[in-house]
């Protein structure tokens, strides 16, 4: 029952860095894994999931099959609750799986929103004129993101690195669709190995540190599994990387006003969610929502100095005779901060509802604390874990993980750090199993998608084992009694 009760509020994925497993309910939910409501609630899952996966051959976009399967599930379990005289144990429910995605929702719209800023200010646009110069070829460009992703992740966390990360890559090699998908992959895997050995990297990783599982500093323990999980598989992928330079031209690209200072903004906003969390203890999106204050007065001071400031830009330009600023000059529109949250990747954002609600309602069936009891009642905890990372990939590191830390199973602290490796870096296995590579999905669409990810599962599932092996290995010391 334990089990039950805490497994079944759960709905998948949560505020991108951190959230504290609470559920409060007047009662505790039904038992219906046999039902034939829940057997319909399977079907319909799958049946969306499957229409996800094919994205790219029927050009849907993913929000819509989800969308309509988490209406559909909550209905169906309303349905048997209102049955049984007891609707407000639904309710409490669904209402925390809402808040949950609230929570996540508001977390990602400031990071694409302060994304979408620093397109609009051409950061990116100079990045790429800076590495053409630097005559960075395919090769290059491939590691240096890679390692990027991988050392950025644990400080600024997996989804945000890698949409950082992913936006260079869209404007470095604008157009050419290969590259580009085999550098999402690439910062896909880069992200999620990097986030593994830190409590700030992924939810899964908070999740131990909070449950007090696993000390700050023992996270470290998995610093050289981590970078074998993305070294792998990037040594592979890289002999398919072409040996030419960028096809883009070089060109000088000017910094709009205020670019530098929107990029130290960002990592403000970062660093005050972070310190939200770990100084008061109060959930990272107000810490990014007070972000999103910092970048709308700084918008404000923008639009209050644009005058002036194109007045001295005019004169310096009427000096130096240079009639291409001038030109320049006058196309200037005042920064709307508006404007940039408009340019979301809602379809992404949508995604996330549709998921988080129906792995909630699956949860709440009792179909995660059923799969983690039989895992953990008939397999040995280092095969259920290994295996629980690689079911992650489809059903999501989250709610795995709050399976696990509901059933508290007997383990030893080995496999307590075995199953933050396998939760945080399963995920990469398919392009729908972590936060980050569904947030790549939106960002590049067309470019970056299921199959085009799945291809390169093989190899990717390479790393994982052998991640595995290595953890094993280095700390057999830290395994014991229950091997």
């Amino acid at each position: 029952m334990q089990s039950l009760r805490c497994v079944s509020w759960l709905a998948g994925l949560l505020c991108l860095l951190f959230s504290t497993p609470v559920f409060a309910a007047s009662a505790a939910p039904l038992d219906l894994t046999s039902s034939l409501v829940g057997f319909v609630c399977i079907a319909i899952f799958v049946v969306a999931y499957v229409l996800v996966m094919g994205e790219e051959k029927l050009h849907m976009r993913k929000s819509k099959p989800v969308l309509v399967a988490a209406g559909l599930i909550w209905i169906l379990i309303g349905w048997v609750y209102i049955s049984r005289d007891i609707p407000d144990v639904t309710e409490a429910a669904f209402r925390h799986n809402l808040l949950e995605f609230a929570e996540l929702m508001l977390f990602l719209l400031v990071a694409m929103t302060y994304i979408n800023a620093l397109e609009e200010r051409r950061l990116f646009d100079a990045l790429r004129a800076w590495m053409i110069r630097k005559g960075f070829s395919y090769q290059n460009l491939f590691w240096i993101t890679g390692f990027l992703s991988f050392f950025i992740s644990p400080i600024a966390d997996n989804l945000t690195t890698a949409l950082l990360m992913c936006a260079v890559v869209m404007k470095v090699a604008e157009g050419d669709k290969r590259f580009i998908n085999l550098c999402c992959v690439n910062i896909v895997i880069a992200a999620n190995a990097g986030g593994a050995f830190s409590p700030f990297g992924d939810i899964t990783t908070l999740m131990v540190w909070q449950a007090g599982l696993v000390r700050i500093d023992e996270f470290l323990v998995l610093f050289l599994p981590a970078m074998v999980n993305y070294l792998i598989p990037a040594a592979v992928m890289s002999f398919f990387v072409e040996k030419r330079q960028p096809s883009a031209v070089y060109e000088e690209v000017e910094l709009k006003r205020g670019a530098l200072r929107i990029l130290t903004l960002f990592l403000l906003t970062v660093a005050t969610a972070v310190l939200c969390h770990s100084l008061l203890h109060l959930p990272p999106v107000l810490g990014m929502m007070m972000g999103l204050g910092y970048l709308q007065f700084f918008g404000y001071f923008l639009r209050m100095t644009l005058p002036g400031s194109l007045a001295r830009k005019r004169a310096m330009a009427e000096r130096e005779g240079d009639q291409e600023k001038l030109k320049r000059l006058g196309g200037v529109v005042p920064f709307d901060v508006f404007s940039r949250v408009s340019r979301a990747e809602w379809d992404t954002l949508l995604f996330f509802y549709g998921i988080v609600m129906c792995v909630g309602g699956l949860g709440f069936l009792g179909y995660l604390g059923l799969m983690s009891d039989l895992l953990y009642e008939g397999w040995n905890p280092t095969s259920a874990n290994i295996l629980l990372g690689m079911i992650s990939a489809v059903i999501d590191n989250i709610p795995v993980m709050f399976a696990v830390l509901a059933m508290q199973p007997e383990m030893s602290h080995g496999h307590w750090l075995l199953i933050t490796l396998t939760a945080g870096v399963g995920g990469s296995l398919l392009s729908i199993g972590s936060a980050a590579g569904v947030a790549l999905m939106g960002q590049a669409r067309g470019y970056y998608t299921f199959f085009g990810h799945l291809k390169w599962a093989p190899v990717i599932f390479l790393g994982y084992i052998a991640s595995i092996a290595v953890h094993l290995w280095l700390n057999a010391d830290l395994f014991h009694i229950y091997d």
